[in-house]
């Protein structure tokens, strides 16, 4: 990946490894923008988006992501909403139709197009497949590292945080088959995949960027 020209960085994370975590902290080191579902959905609910309002409000001028940023008021902050841990799991369950991927899809993308980028989400290893400067990355950790790190995290129990675990894996996995066709464990489709166990989030991050120098 060459740092100097517009670029993209996906990360695919397991629940409970700090992925999301990581892209935050990478996006604030490379000086750039991070995104995630979370600011997808908000887009889509608060303007109603669709792939052909995009079209259009891109083709209004050459600055139109700039433009929107600024009236959308997102960008460098805004990377999660204020939604309880009850109110996402109910968001998550709206993300499985064809017409919501192909929306966040082309949001993606056309953000991709305007600045270079971290982007947190399940299928950013397929979505920017074809994009000529694009870094993937995939982030797990042990079973027993992600509970701990639920427990801690956000207060729940051992059997609260293996349920989640257990919910959203088989989610995600679900997810990433239905619209990609392949498995997000294959490492096939990653250029780095990094294990968090006993690692910081600031480790995982100079970790990656020793992999793009």
């Amino acid at each position: 990946m060459n740092k100097n020209e517009k670029y993209v960085i996906t990360i695919n994370r397991e629940l409970g490894s700090g992925g999301r975590t990581v892209g935050e902290l990478l996006a604030k080191k490379l000086g750039v923008s991070f995104y995630d579902k979370a600011v997808i959905k908000t887009l889509e609910e608060r303007y109603n988006l669709t792939t052909k309002e995009i079209e259009k409000f891109r083709d209004r001028k050459d600055s139109w992501w700039d433009d929107f940023k600024r009236i959308a008021n997102i960008g460098d902050g805004l990377a999660r909403n204020n939604y309880t841990n009850a109110e996402m799991s109910r968001k998550f369950d709206v993300l499985t139709t064809e017409n919501v991927f192909q929306v966040e899809t082309e949001i993606l993308q056309e953000i991709a197009e305007e600045e270079s980028c971290v982007i947190a989400g399940r299928c950013g290893f397929f979505m920017f497949r074809n994009h000529p400067n694009h870094l993937r990355i995939f982030i797990q950790a042990p079973l027993s590292f992600r509970v701990s790190r639920l427990i801690n995290k956000r207060g729940m129990t051992q059997e609260e945080a293996l349920n989640l675990i257990e919910r959203v894996d088989i989610m995600r996995e679900n997810y990433v088959k239905k619209f990609t066709g392949s498995s997000r464990y294959d490492t096939r489709n990653y250029d780095l995949v990094i294990n968090a166990e006993n690692k910081t989030e600031d480790k995982i991050v100079q970790q990656i960027l020793n992999f793009m120098d």
